[in-house]
């Protein structure tokens, strides 16, 4: 009995207290996030309430930055995601981000800006 509560305990204290905003999700490229270019970001669409998928495209495998900007052109989002060559489907929470319009992009790990794209939260 102690050996199956220690172990609930582990798998809850391991799998529950922690959510990026930004996760990588395992799915086929659908066409609302085919992006023609070898380097970019584009978003499922422009009209976000609680999360949007996202493609994310680089030519090398390796780390990312992904930036989210307000009106005002300031950082409210700042992750850093390792992504693969080609695409990558990422899932963005935006839940903590008031209703306004916004900025995302993509940078990489010199600071070089990959791409960039626009959006609105609404509740």
């Amino acid at each position: 009995m102690k050996k199956t509560l220690i172990l609930a305990f582990m798998v809850i204290t391991l799998t529950g207290c922690y959510k990026d905003d930004i996760t990588p999700i395992v799915q086929e490229v659908k066409p609302e996030l085919s992006i023609d270019n070898a380097v970019g970001i584009k978003l499922a669409t422009v009209f976000v309430t609680n999360e949007v998928s996202m493609n994310v495209k680089t030519e090398m495998a390796g780390s990312v930055t992904i930036k989210i900007f307000d009106i005002s052109n300031r950082v409210v989002s700042k992750e850093v995601v390792t992504v693969k060559q080609g695409d990558n489907i990422l899932k963005v929470y935006t839940s903590a981000l008031p209703s306004s319009a916004y900025r995302i992009g993509l940078f990489d790990s010199n600071g070089n800006r990959l791409g960039i794209t626009d959006f609105n939260k609404i509740n």
